[in-house]
């Protein structure tokens, strides 16, 4: 079997944002030549998420403001304190939990070299707790 690691950088603009990473998991695994196996993508951050959707500007705005309601920014989070670890005040708390609502994984099938996805599915990257520099991962594995 056969495994290719693709890291992709994005470079988010806003707090919260959905970037669209589909055209670039496709051409991870259009590379890899793996023809038939897995695609698995992953986060490497704890605030932010990943989420398969139709690709819709207005549906982009509408799971923000989903996303923001569910977990307000004025709660009283136990988070919001100062950690020794780092130095400073933790002030990221909404957007550590709207990370582990969305979670940080998702994955396709790969068919006759190329990804599976239904015919609306966009596969987006989550900001929240931006603008920054954030890292994905793209595995692929098969034959």
């Amino acid at each position: 079997m056969k495994s290719v690691l693709k890291r992709l950088t994005l470079l988010t603009r806003r707090e919260t944002e959905l970037v669209d990473i589909t055209a670039q998991v496709r051409q991870a695994v259009e590379e890899s030549g793996v023809r038939s196996g897995t695609a698995f993508v992953l986060s490497l951050h704890t605030t932010t998420g990943l989420t398969v959707n139709e690709g819709l500007p207005d549906l982009e705005k509408d799971l923000a403001d989903l996303i923001a309601n569910l977990v307000p920014e004025d709660h009283p989070y136990r988070h919001a304190r100062f950690l020794h670890s780092d130095g400073q005040m933790a002030i990221n708390a909404p957007s550590h939990l709207r990370g582990a609502l969305l979670g940080f994984q998702v994955f396709f099938p790969i068919e006759e070299g190329r990804l599976v996805t239904g015919g609306r599915q966009t596969i987006y990257f989550v900001e929240l707790d931006g603008p920054q520099e954030r890292g994905c991962l793209v595995q692929v594995l098969g034959e």
